[in-house]
């Protein structure tokens, strides 16, 4: 990246992994945050699925129907996949006080340049160890962890990159994604090599969102538990909708955008090869 001016805080949602929750974590943190003030820009990197993008076209589309008023993005055209159109949208967006980036599930230059440019990185993970073989590998025979894995090297070598640019620091948390009723001795297993991973590649572990029906039922009007209201209620709401606000909640806290101060970050040690 140039010397291309920068916003105040730069949140890449990433995971080289497809069908991690990505975008629902992105779209849920930007309305969280539209809702709270803050001036929000969002730019989608996966641009052949663009499900954030799509998220906030239908959002426009639903409040110009139904007269209603929330909180909109700046959603600047990337325009094509080159670093070039990358740096202009960051630069056209220097002003936001957040910038939300989604990123595709994939190793690719614009993710990596994304991802150098972070403040925080959040990965969602779901709860498997499926998910878990992109962070860290383990022993087949005794499951204990034996190293950083392909996707932990790309946020250490992220790290490095911003720390040689403007010695800054990047905040990593791993989030537990979508947890469902699963065999009590299976997510202990994976809960002690997250933490254990943890210590070794400096991310913090927080609570995601839950597979809810809730989040599904939004999507297609551009709307998150943010937005609900008594005059915005495009579904019937319900008591597991209030649980799905305090989910959310969590969720911002475990970042670190509550409004207080995140918890202490860990020191990342030196990636084992």
């Amino acid at each position: 990246m140039g010397s291309t001016a920068k916003p105040s805080r730069v949140i890449v949602v990433g995971n080289e992994k497809g069908g991690a929750g990505k975008s629902t974590i992105a779209i849920h943190l930007a309305t969280a945050l539209l809702h709270r003030g803050a001036s929000v820009a969002v730019i989608d990197l996966d641009l052949r699925q663009q499900s954030m993008g799509h998220f906030f076209r239908s959002r426009a589309a639903w409040l110009a129907s139904s007269g209603a008023n929330l909180p909109m993005p700046i959603a600047p055209s990337l325009g094509d996949d080159s670093l070039e159109a990358f740096e202009a949208a960051i630069a056209a967006v220097a002003e936001a006080d957040y910038v939300l980036i989604d990123t595709p599930g994939g190793d690719t230059p614009l993710s990596r340049a994304a991802h150098a440019l972070a403040d925080v990185i959040v990965t969602p993970m779901n709860d498997s160890f499926v998910d878990f073989d992109l962070l860290g590998e383990v022993n087949p025979v005794t499951l204990e962890v034996i190293r950083p894995s392909l996707y932990s090297e790309t946020v250490w070598d992220s790290r490095k990159r911003r720390m040689a640019a403007d010695r800054a620091s990047i905040d990593w948390v791993v989030l537990r994604n979508r947890l469902a009723p699963s065999e009590a001795r299976n997510r202990k297993r994976l809960d002690e090599r997250v933490q254990a991973l943890s210590r070794r590649a400096g991310f913090r572990v927080g609570p995601g969102l839950r597979d809810r029906v809730i989040y599904r039922e939004l999507f297609p009007f551009g709307l998150t538990v943010a937005d609900l209201s008594p005059s915005v209620r495009p579904v019937e709401v319900s008591l597991s909708h209030i649980a799905a606000r305090q989910e959310l909640r969590s969720l911002m806290s475990a970042i670190g955008l509550d409004d207080s101060e995140p918890e202490a970050r860990p020191a990342p040690a030196r990636q084992a090869g």
